[in-house]
């Protein structure tokens, strides 16, 4: 069997696999995840005041610190936002200080924008307040719990990825 043959079987066999997954757990995992990342978000403020910054900046920042040098299209695709909402973003978080813009080496013609060290410290900080809480939050679980969510660890990793390989691939 040749290897584009071989990848279309393990495709047609993942299909196949997504059908019968219930509803209801698919259900039961999206309602978790929100809710974990608005109580998260919501728990938090109290104790780091720019959490009250969007959500859009807090994933600009992120996604900065991930790929950095990049271009205002190239974040706008990353972020599934339209280029003027990025421009706007940026606008506002150089305002901050949070990033700043440069020149493409590869392109002198072109701008790029960098976490600033004030973005990319305020990140760091936003990521350890984060690591507080759900700590803190993991100690309150008995062991078996724990247990069980660090078991989960592995597959949740995969199914983030299968999700961002789903948002990359043409929709029919």
């Amino acid at each position: 069997m040749a290897r584009s043959e071989t990848v279309s079987a393990a495709d047609a066999a993942h299909a196949d696999g997504a059908r019968s997954v219930d509803p209801a757990g698919a259900y039961a995992l999206t309602d978790v995840v929100a809710r974990l990342r608005r109580v998260l978000r919501s728990s938090i403020r109290s104790d780091y005041p720019w959490e009250s910054l969007p959500m859009a900046q807090v994933e600009l920042l992120q996604s900065l610190a991930e790929h950095s040098p990049a271009r205002v299209g190239d974040l706008a695709v990353r972020l599934r936002l339209a280029p003027s909402t990025v421009s706007g973003l940026i606008g506002q978080m150089m305002a901050a200080g949070l990033v700043e813009r440069g020149t493409d080496p590869s392109d002198r013609r072109a701008a790029v924008v960098v976490l600033s060290a004030d973005g990319r410290q305020q990140l760091a900080e936003w990521h350890a307040a984060h690591r507080r809480r759900i700590a803190a939050a993991l100690g309150d679980l008995g062991s078996g719990e724990r247990a069980a969510i660090d078991a989960a660890l592995p597959a949740l990793s995969h199914l983030v990825d299968r999700l961002a390989a789903q948002r990359d691939e043409p929709q029919d």
